[in-house]
């Protein structure tokens, strides 16, 4: 009979080994998710920074890695995961609060703040972006009546064609407005696109389709034939 060598009490039991295979497996897989979050980073990264002043890339990849997170970073945090420095990134979601796309909490007994997207990605930032847009039609409806009231009553050829277009620029930001406030009503927040669709008949979206058809159809008409007119001149 042999007799076994007892077990050092101290040693690791044996652990089991991957199959042939696996490990490589599972390394190609990991390259393949790191990838794909890269990829979701940069894109969202050009969105935002395009889309928003003052909001860089990195505001948008802070936005990418908000989304993919399930809980609310902290600045150290998305410091750490994005490999930039803090002051970049503060910049960044001073930036994305403003914008109303992230909100900043406080956890109870949390020594620092922690930062969560204010909604659904993409919602949030399609309301935040359709927030923006109305600021810039009110903003600009301004600034051409504010120019108009500068000009007054000034003669003279020169005052006489920057008062025409001044005009026509006022007449097409009231135009802007006053579309915006009957089709999209103060929007403060999260846009449910996939409620809004949904809600809205097929019907409705055809005729939307074929009516901004025409309209494209009309424009274009109208411009070709103004061109040809100056070009008679």
């Amino acid at each position: 009979m042999t007799l076994r060598r007892p077990r050092s009490p101290t040693a690791p039991p044996p652990q089991p080994q991957p199959a042939a295979g696996e490990e490589g497996s599972a390394g190609a897989s990991d390259e393949r998710v790191a990838a794909a979050r890269q990829e979701l980073l940069e894109g969202v990264g050009a969105e935002i920074a395009a889309s928003f002043p003052g909001i860089t890339r990195l505001g948008g990849q802070v936005v990418a890695a908000l989304y993919l997170a399930d809980a609310p970073r902290s600045m150290d945090e998305l410091s750490q995961e994005l490999g930039r420095s803090k002051s970049n990134i503060f910049a960044n979601l001073r930036g994305l609060e403003a914008a109303g796309i992230i909100e900043r909490r406080r956890e109870s007994g949390a020594r620092h703040d922690s930062f969560a997207l204010r909604g659904k990605y993409p919602d949030v930032i399609v309301g935040a972006y359709l927030a923006r847009l109305r600021r810039v039609v009110q903003d600009k409806r301004a600034l051409a009546r504010r120019a108009l009231d500068l000009l007054g009553d000034a003669e003279g050829a020169e005052a006489d064609a920057m008062r025409s277009r001044l005009v026509d620029l006022s007449r097409k930001y009231d135009l802007f407005a006053d579309l915006m406030e009957q089709l999209l009503p103060s929007i403060d927040g999260p846009v449910d696109l996939e409620r809004l669709v949904a809600q809205v008949p097929e019907a409705v979206v055809r005729s939307l389709n074929a009516a901004a058809r025409v309209a494209w159809a009309a424009g274009d008409a109208i411009n070709r034939l103004s061109a040809r007119a100056s070009r008679k001149r």
